[in-house]
């Protein structure tokens, strides 16, 4: 795996990887994450006005792609060049849009994001 990224680094270059232990189904190509509410005022919430102890979000068809895209192997602008293939325009402002989501998946922990591991080249012995 890579290192951790900072605020220097090129977003496009980031890897996007589903968070190991979060729980996620696919059905006719639309993904639902399954949020598990944990916690005091979850557990008050949850008691006391019958909120889930999980909590069911269903991702919209752009969303779904790009969440069945990531594979710990390409960056976002990889995923963000098969978005396009796929939804052409309808998919615009792309990078902007794929900027935003991804920042709110990683802030939500359903993502981590590192930077890709940098190749060594050997060319001190040539």
């Amino acid at each position: 795996m890579g290192k951790k990224i900072n605020k220097n680094d090129n977003y496009l270059d980031l890897i996007p990887s589903v968070r190991d232990g979060l729980k996620w189904k696919e059905a006719d190509g639309i993904v639902t994450i399954f949020q598990e509410n944990k916690g005091f005022f979850n557990g008050v919430a949850q008691k006391f006005f019958g909120r889930p102890k999980v909590s069911e979000i269903e991702l919209d068809k752009f969303g779904s792609f790009v969440w069945l895209s990531i594979d710990g192997v390409n960056d976002i602008a990889k995923i963000g060049e098969a978005v396009k293939a796929e939804f052409g325009d309808e998919a615009e402002p792309l990078y902007e849009r794929l900027s935003k989501y991804f920042n709110t998946l990683d802030m939500l922990h359903y993502v981590t994001l590192e930077q890709p591991a940098q190749e060594r080249t050997d060319t001190e012995n040539e």
